[in-house]
């Protein structure tokens, strides 16, 4: 079977997709895409992520995009429970709700942090950046995982969030989540990640 390929670049939230990789244990190669010389236009990578970011994912005939998307896809194609409770376990619920936490509020606070912009918490999907992390601390304060003692996908997916708010200095102060961060960056899977993060950067 022909390995899956990951298009990505350093520094990037390629991270995101690096990581769920090395935690699965499927077989990957990588074809990094240099975004700063303007690869990601190239009609054949657009063809895979029209909006010409990375990462993306290549599998046989299956092409996506999108940080979450790739690690729902990565956990469901690998061994059975290794990073995804399976359909219909009560835990799946809450575990699709954090897988897609990033999308839908994680990154929206960012945004907010790093732009200094206010609006109404009742208008915004996301509430507001302080609601978003106090929900997480809250989350992972008994932890070890966002669905107790059972890491999934969706700790890939908030936990290199929450390292990367903390890289930028918008997080504040959340103990807990100081604590999850270190939990995260104490796995090989991740450490592995990182590794070839900071070596082709």
């Amino acid at each position: 079977m022909t390995a899956m390929k990951l298009y990505w670049a350093p520094r990037t939230r390629s991270l995101i997709a690096l990581w769920a990789l090395e935690e699965s244990g499927l077989a990957y190669e990588r074809v990094l895409i240099d975004i700063r010389a303007g690869a990601q236009n190239d009609p054949a990578f657009r063809a895979i992520n029209p909006m010409a970011k990375v990462p993306a994912l290549e599998d046989g005939e299956a092409r996506l995009a999108e940080s979450a998307a790739i690690c729902a896809y990565v956990a469901e194609r690998a061994a059975p429970g290794l990073l995804a409770p399976p359909p219909g376990a009560p835990e799946r619920g809450r575990y699709l709700h954090w897988l897609f936490f990033g999308a839908g509020c994680i990154e929206a606070a960012f945004t907010q942090k790093f732009m200094k912009f206010e609006m109404p918490s009742s208008s915004a999907g996301w509430g507001d950046a302080d609601r978003v992390f106090g929900v997480i601390a809250a989350a992972v304060a008994e932890g070890p995982w966002l669905l107790g003692e059972r890491f999934t996908a969706a700790d890939v997916m908030v936990g290199a969030e929450m390292n990367f708010a903390r890289q930028f200095s918008i997080l504040g102060d959340h103990p807990a989540i100081d604590a999850y961060i270190g939990r995260c960056l104490a796995r090989p899977a991740f450490q592995r990640a990182l590794a070839i993060d900071a070596a082709s950067a």
